[in-house]
């Protein structure tokens, strides 16, 4: 028996052989997966939140940032004038 070889420039080895296509590509009404129903489940896997404390290292960090590219602008302004 031959064995056949797909077309390589195609990667679709079943070409034409896919149920569900009409010719052209399109798929008929019904063929479609319904549409996805909302998350309502809850997340988390079990997971503990954050401490209060990590929250509060964040935030006074990024604080700290803040105020050190405030001051630094500021104080080009300053030289400016």
């Amino acid at each position: 028996m031959a064995e056949t070889h797909p077309d390589p420039n195609n990667p679709d080895p079943e070409e034409g052989h896919v149920t569900g296509l009409e010719p052209g590509g399109g798929v008929p009404p019904g063929e479609t997966p319904p549409a996805e129903a909302g998350d309502s489940a809850p997340h988390g896997y079990g997971e503990k939140p954050a401490p209060a404390a990590a929250l509060w290292l964040w935030l006074i960090g990024i604080g700290l940032i803040v105020a050190f590219g405030a001051m630094f602008l500021l104080g080009r302004i300053g030289e400016l004038l």
